[in-house]
């Protein structure tokens, strides 16, 4: 009947489709990083509880390297103090000259040999402290990352955490496009009904919502309401034969009692009447009784609600 200028709607449409989208994206990559994650973590736990192993071994070889050290370093130093004695010793002698300046020139190279070998071990020495404190220094390293490898439960939950926040994001996104797309149709006015439409509505107007558009009278679905006497309602019951004369288009019509209201028409009334003075009036009283018109009768549509028409009902 109306349709209301789409545009804006329309683009409110494509705007939730592409949030939408947005929204499914990250989800989905959210959910593939769940088991990258949950994989990852694992391999870097194995992998420095692996490198711990053997940051121990390495201490476990470098200390045992830095006792041998020390332990040539000791052998060293006591071989080059007996040298030196015996190089002085041999000084004395080849002094007075009981020895041959041979066997001192022996004992002196050995001396000076002994001296070097002392040196050379000393440096070994320090080049085993230096391992020794490398090898505790990589421990260190692997168990530091061997304990951040551990919270790969927690990683693995927080990454699941944001997967499921993005899945819930995704369904709020759905949601508003359905109320996008719900509000788009809204621009598209059906008729709830087949009748005749009654406009009150200009290309162009600016309408408000809640504001009354058009009026569709459903023609193919009216009925009589007939206000009969109360004393007429003794002997009037459902599906009795009726016939009825139209003022409007001087046509009788056929039909059969529907149902009969269960109280008067001044009950209904929006101020129902009240004897509060104490003084009674005996009034006859009107209820409304429903008549159905029998199919085909209005085929025309010649019937509008509201004319008025007189009524015969037939109790035999």
């Amino acid at each position: 009947m109306v349709e209301i200028d789409p545009k804006d709607y329309q683009v409110a449409v494509d705007q939730a489709r592409a949030d939408l989208g947005n929204a499914v994206a990250t989800a989905q990559s959210l959910h593939i990083d769940v088991p990258i994650t949950a994989t990852n973590t694992s391999s870097q736990l194995q992998s420095t509880a692996a490198d711990v192993e053997k940051g121990r071994a390495g201490i476990i070889a470098a200390e045992k390297q830095f006792a041998a050290a020390s332990a040539q370093v000791e052998e060293a130093q006591a071989n080059d103090v007996k040298a030196q004695h015996d190089a002085a010793r041999y000084k004395m002698l080849v002094d007075k000259e009981e020895i041959s300046r041979q066997v001192y020139d022996a004992a002196l190279a050995a001396a000076r040999a002994s001296t070097a070998t002392v040196t050379r071990a000393v440096a070994n020495l320090e080049a085993a402290q230096q391992a020794v404190e490398q090898a505790r220094s990589v421990l260190a390293s692997a168990q530091a990352s061997n304990r951040a490898a551990q919270t790969a439960p927690s990683q693995v939950a927080a990454t699941r955490a944001r997967a499921l926040s993005a899945q819930a994001v995704v369904q709020q996104k759905q949601a508003a496009l359905e109320q996008a797309e719900l509000n788009l149709r809204y621009t598209k006015i059906i008729a709830p009904v087949t009748g005749q439409v009654t406009k009150t509505v200009v290309v162009g107007m600016n309408v408000q919502p809640g504001q009354q558009l058009l009026t569709v009278v459903p023609l193919e679905e009216v009925w009589i309401t007939a206000n009969f006497k109360e004393t007429q309602l003794r002997f009037m019951r459902p599906g009795q034969f009726v016939q009825f004369y139209v003022d409007s288009n001087r046509r009788t019509y056929k039909g059969h009692v529907d149902s009969i209201s269960g109280a008067t028409g001044p009950l209904f009334s929006l101020f129902p009447p009240e004897n509060a003075t104490g003084n009674y009036v005996k009034i006859v009283q009107r209820v409304p009784v429903k008549i159905v018109i029998e199919e085909g009768q209005n085929s025309d549509l010649q019937l509008r609600p509201g004319v008025n028409v007189v009524p015969r009902v037939y109790l035999r």
